[in-house]
C-alpha cells in the first residue's frame, strides 16, 4: 500500500485530493515522500513512522556524534549518495544500515552486493530524510577534510619540519589551493552546523579553531601554528583588507556561496603576544521576516509595542550587553515598516544583515563619518522610519531627539543594564529632561537565554528551593499577570535531558527574555521633577511593566526554558 493510500486510510487526506497526488507522483517521477513532504501535508516524523509501521521496519534516529567515522568506510559516500543509504554502527562483522528507500530494489541490490565483497552482515533501519542529509555530512568532517589539505600543502612546500614561516612565503601560501580549501572547509561546517560565529586563535604550540553554538564557544580542531599567517592572510583577502598590516585591528565583510546559499560574513583582526586573531560572525542576508513571538515577546510586552508603533513619530530604544539579540529585536520592528510607501534608513556599525528596500549605510567614524553626522545626512534624504546603530554621545542623542520631535520614528540602542536606567541615561547626556517625554516612546532591555530542546526536555516537580524561588516571584508579578499564572500545589517545570537532536546538550536554539517600559503621561511628570531610578521603578510598577526575570519566570512556567538559564541571565543584570 502506497504511502498516500495509508494517510488516506488513517483518515488524514480526502479521496478527491489524493487522486490528484497520485496522477503528481506518477507524471513526475519523483518520489512520493519528496511530494508529500513539499506540499506540508504530514509531519516527515508523522509519514516515516506510517512508512515505519507499513514497511514493518524500525524507524531510527541517529545522531552524527554517535556515527564513527571507521563505520562510514563501509559504504563509499557515491554509493551513499545515489542509493540513499549510510553505515550508522559496526560491532564485529555485523553493520546497522539506514536507508530512506528500503523498499528500493536496486539499493537492497547494491547493499548486498557491498556486504559480499566486505563481508559483513547487516540490519536495515529506516531513517529520515533530514536525518539521512545530517549523517551524510559526516563524510566530509572537519578534521579529515582540513587534515586533507594540510597535506597537500605540505607535499607543495616539501617542508616537514619548518617551524615558521617567512613574509614571502605567505603570500605564495595564501595563492595555494591548499591553504583555500582550509579556510572554506572551516566557513562551509561553521555554516552547516548553525554557528553564529567562528573564532580563528594562535595559541604558544596550535592554532586553535572554535565555533559558537547557542551562545556558547564549543573547540572545533587545532591546526599547525606555523600555517596562521597563510590562514589570516586568506581571510584579509576575502574581506579586502591589508595583508601587510598586522599590529593594529581591522574590520571588513564578504559574502561567499556556502552549499548553494549566499552567506554574508563579518570579519574583525586583533593583534595579540602570538600572532593575529581571527573572529568571523556568520550573517545570513535572506534572513526571514522574523515574528515577535519567535523572539519571545508575548502577553502585555507584545501589546506595549505593538501601540507604540501606531504612534507617527516617537523614539524606541533597546538596551542591553552586546550579544544580547538587541539588533535581531530592531530590525523585526523594520521589518514591519518595510513597505513600498515607507521609506527607511540606517545608520550602522557595521551593517549586520542586508534588508531587502531599506537604505542601509555603515558609519566610517576614522574619515569623519559618525552617527552624528551620518544622521543629520539622512534627514536631509527625507526618511520617515530612521534606524542609529547606536547613541554614544551627547550629539547623537541630541539629533535622535530631534529626528523624534520632527515627525520621524527613530530605533536605536543605548548602553544601560535595565530599562530603568534609559531616562538617567539621556540625561547624563545633556538631554533636557522636558523633550524626554514627548519623544520617547519605550524602552525595552532584553537578554537571551536557550531555549529547552522540544523532543527531550522533562517535565518535573519542582523542588523545594526552585518552588520557593518560583512563588516569591510570582508574588511579586503585576495583578493582570498573577492572575493569569494560578500557582497548584504542586508546580511543574522543565528540565534538559539531551538527546540526538540536541546532540545531548539538552537545549537547542535561543529565545528573549524583555522588559519594557512604555511612555505615559505619569512617568513623563516624574521625568521633570525626579528622574532617578527607584522613582521610575515605581511608575513602572504601577504600570505592570514585567521584569525581564518575571518574563523568564514565565517562560520557565510555559516550559521555553529551565529555571537554570533564567537565574544564570538574570544575575548577569
Amino acid at each position: 500500500m502506497s504511502l498516500v493510500q495509508q494517510l488516506v486510510k488513517k483518515g488524514v487526506l480526502e479521496k478527491s485530493k489524493a487522486t490528484a497526488l497520485e496522477y503528481e507522483i506518477k507524471t513526475s517521477g519523483r518520489r512520493e515522500e519528496e511530494i508529500i513532504l513539499e506540499k506540508r501535508i504530514v509531519s516527515e516524523d508523522f509519514l516515516f513512522g506510517l512508512k515505519s509501521e507499513g514497511l514493518k521496519i524500525p524507524l531510527k534516529i541517529v545522531s552524527p556524534i554517535e556515527v564513527l567515522l571507521k563505520s562510514l568506510k563501509t559504504i563509499p559516500e557515491e554509493s551513499a549518495k545515489y542509493y540513499w543509504m549510510i553505515p550508522l554502527a559496526k560491532k564485529d562483522s555485523r553493520l546497522d544500515v539506514g536507508m530512506v528507500y528500503p523498499e528500493d530494489l536496486k539499493a537492497r541490490e547494491a547493499l548486498d552486493f557491498l556486504a559480499r565483497q566486505n563481508k559483513f552482515s547487516y540490519r536495515v533501519f529506516l531513517i529520515t530524510l533530514t536525518n539521512f542529509n545530517e549523517l551524510l555530512k559526516k563524510y566530509r568532517t572537519l578534521r579529515k577534510e582540513v587534515t586533507r589539505a594540510l597535506e597537500e600543502l605540505e607535499t607543495e612546500l616539501k617542508v616537514e619540519k619548518v617551524k615558521k614561516i617567512g613574509a614571502a612565503e605567505v603570500g605564495r601560501m595564501v595563492e595555494e589551493a591548499p591553504i583555500s580549501k582550509v579556510v572554506a572547509v572551516i566557513l562551509r561546517h561553521a555554516v552547516d552546523g548553525n554557528a553564529s560565529d567562528i573564532h580563528i586563535e594562535p595559541g604558544k604550540e596550535k592554532l586553535r579553531v572554535r565555533f559558537r553554538l547557542d551562545g556558547a564557544l564549543h573547540p572545533s580542531i587545532f591546526l599547525p601554528i606555523r600555517i596562521l599567517p597563510a590562514i589570516v592572510a586568506r581571510v584579509k583577502i576575502l574581506s579586502n583588507l591589508k595583508i601587510d598590516e598586522t599590529r593594529v585591528p581591522q574590520d571588513g565583510r564578504f559574502s561567499t556561496k556556502v552549499e548553494n546559499r549566499r552567506v554574508d560574513f563579518r570579519v574583525s583582526t586583533f593583534p595579540t603576544t602570538l600572532g593575529e586573531k581571527v573572529a568571523i560572525r556568520i550573517l545570513d542576508p535572506g534572513q526571514r521576516k522574523v515574528e515577535f513571538k519567535e523572539l519571545g515577546i508575548t502577553g502585555r510586552n507584545l501589546k506595549v509595542i505593538e501601540d507604540a508603533l501606531k504612534k507617527p513619530y516617537g523614539m524606541i530604544l533597546a538596551t542591553g550587553p552586546t550579544g544580547s539579540g538587541k539588533t535581531t529585536t530592531l530590525y523585526a520592528i523594520l521589518g514591519l515598516f518595510n513597505k513600498e510607501e515607507v521609506n527607511i534608513m540606517t545608520l550602522e556599525d557595521p551593517v549586520e544583515y542586508f534588508m531587502e528596500g531599506v537604505n542601509q549605510s555603515q558609519v566610517k567614524p576614522e574619515i569623519g563619518y559618525s552617527f552624528a553626522n551620518g544622521l543629520r545626512y539622512t534627514l536631509r534624504q527625507d526618511p520617515d522610519i530612521l534606524m542609529v546603530g547606536e547613541i554614544r554621545d551627547e550629539e547623537t542623542a541630541s539629533l535622535a531627539i530631534h529626528a523624534a520631535l520632527t515627525g520621524h520614528i527613530l530605533l536605536s540602542t543605548l548602553h544601560t543594564s535595565n530599562t530603568l536606567g534609559v531616562v538617567p541615561r539621556l540625561v547624563d547626556m545633556g538631554i533636557r529632561a522636558f523633550l524626554i517625554p514627548p519623544t520617547l516612546s519605550l524602552a525595552l532591555a532584553q537578554r537571551l537565554v536557550r531555549k529547552l530542546c522540544l523532543h527531550c526536555k522533562k517535565k518535573v516537580k519542582a523542588s523545594k528551593e526552585a518552588r520557593k524561588l518560583l512563588l516569591e516571584e510570582i508574588e511579586k508579578f503585576p495583578s493582570t499577570v498573577k492572575k493569569r499564572v494560578r500557582p497548584t500545589e504542586t508546580l511543574y517545570i522543565y528540565e534538559p535531558v539531551g538527546c540526538k537532536r540536541c546532540n545531548n546538550i539538552g537545549y537547542s536554539g535561543r529565545i528573549g527574555i524583555f522588559e519594557i517600559l512604555e511612555m505615559t503621561d505619569r512617568l513623563g511628570e516624574i521625568i521633570l521633577k525626579e528622574p532617578s531610578e527607584a522613582k521610575i521603578q515605581e511608575e513602572a510598577k504601577n504600570q505592570g511593566m514585567i521584569t525581564m526575570k518575571q518574563d523568564g519566570i514565565l517562560k520557565v512556567l510555559e516550559g521555553a526554558t529551565s529555571l537554570e538559564e533564567v537565574l544564570r541571565v538574570a544575575e548577569e543584570k
